[in-house]
């Protein structure tokens, strides 16, 4: 049985006789009824519109160098402070502080070297011996560590001061192996050091050296560094603890299975970013160390205090209390340790000894603790400025846990 196909009656939308208007004069359909079949939903017009993603420029390469990572505000309440102009103007003063450390640190080891010179041509070589040349490797070995870190941050002021340390403690140690004072072979392995490090750092800084190279120099400083801390640290308080050399041979075993460990993967990033700022810490640690060897040689001996200069504490003093600024604003929690450590115990603590004792003057003790509150008083509140913080605490509390 086949069924035709009726088409189906037009709607008849004029009345019979009425013939209907030409096309030209028709009421058109509205063009927004036409588009409501093909669509499946109307959405509320209640509906927020998608945020739309802001395109934020790139930093200036100076802000890309040396930009403290707080700079860049993650919370939407709080803009950018980076393009203010108290952020750069504090920026660039805080670079020129950390700068100016250098003449102080040069101040502080020329008159060593002018008088070590003055006994060698005099042909006095015994009083060479009165300078212990493992003191001055191991504050060497602290310099050239912290050399290889602030070259790899770019951090021109900071890498200008350790490679002065460097240099000039070089040359205090090449005095004493003239006078005999330091062993011959031991002088040659530091020379060599002194002589790679310097070169790797200054390739590194810009960019020419190949990064298997960097990373087998940042081995061996980790190692060197971890060796010698614990070996120094034991040093200090002989003859009440026994001469070995087992905390070094002890923590520098422990240092290479670490690297070896990073190197292969075996351990966690957590683990491999660790070992890669051992050397660093380890450098701080080094120099941190210092000014408590110090205050235990005046627990034991006080009659000694009277043999040191109080210009030279101060100087330590003004040098690293320039640095911290910086180390601040760039919210460096390794640099700051070590400057405001050395700033209190090496400058500042041992003019307290002195002052106790009678060594220096009242008036001299408290106007270097006057200056030195007062200046780390105005660059914390700069810093807090800077930022557009409410309180200084925040920024402390974002050198400590970041933020």
């Amino acid at each position: 049985m086949a069924f035709a196909a009726v088409a189906p009656r037009p709607l008849r939308l004029w009345p019979p006789g009425v013939q209907p208007p030409p096309p030209s004069l028709r009421p058109s359909q509205p063009c927004f009824l036409s588009s409501l079949r093909s669509l499946r939903l109307l959405k509320s017009h209640h509906d927020l519109p998608k945020p739309v993603k802001t395109f934020l420029p790139p930093a200036p390469l100076h802000l890309l160098r040396r930009s403290p990572p707080s700079a860049v505000s993650d919370s939407p309440n709080r803009p950018s402070v980076e393009g203010s102009s108290g952020f750069r103007q504090w920026d660039s003063l805080t670079a020129k502080f950390a700068g100016a450390a250098n003449v102080p640190f040069l101040l502080l080891q020329l008159p060593q070297i002018v008088l070590n010179a003055r006994n060698l041509l005099a042909g006095n070589k015994a009083a060479l011996f009165a300078v212990p040349w493992l003191g001055m490797l191991t504050g060497l070995l602290g310099n050239l560590s912290l050399l290889s870190y602030f070259a790899k941050k770019k951090e021109t002021e900071a890498v200008l001061v350790q490679t002065l340390g460097v240099l000039s403690t070089y040359v205090v140690i090449t005095q004493l192996a003239m006078a005999e004072a330091m062993p011959l072979p031991q002088f040659a392995v530091t020379s060599a050091v002194v002589a790679s490090g310097l070169v790797l750092n200054f390739f590194n800084y810009f960019g020419w050296l190949h990064d298997g190279i960097w990373r087998i120099w940042e081995d061996f400083i980790t190692i060197g560094g971890v060796a010698v801390l614990p070996q120094v640290m034991w040093s200090t308080f002989l003859p009440y603890v026994p001469n070995s050399i087992f905390p070094g041979l002890f923590s520098g075993t422990i240092a290479v299975v670490a690297v070896i460990m990073a190197r292969t993967g075996k351990l966690s990033d957590g683990g491999i970013k660790f070992v890669g700022l051992i050397s660093g810490w380890t450098a701080t640690l080094l120099f941190m160390w210092m000014p408590v060897a110090q205050m235990w040689t005046n627990y034991l001996h006080p009659d000694n205090i009277k043999g040191l200069s109080a210009f030279t504490m101060l100087l330590a003093m003004i040098g690293n209390g320039l640095m911290i600024p910086r180390a601040l604003f760039i919210r460096d929690l390794m640099w700051f340790t070590g400057s405001a450590w050395a700033t209190f115990l090496l400058g500042w603590g041992n003019l307290a000894c002195m002052y106790c004792f009678n060594s220096i003057s009242r008036e001299f003790f408290f106007s270097a603790t006057l200056g030195l509150f007062t200046w780390l008083g105005v660059a914390l509140w700069r810093d807090t400025v800077a930022y557009g913080y409410n309180s200084p605490m925040t920024a402390l509390k974002e050198l400590v846990f970041g933020t």
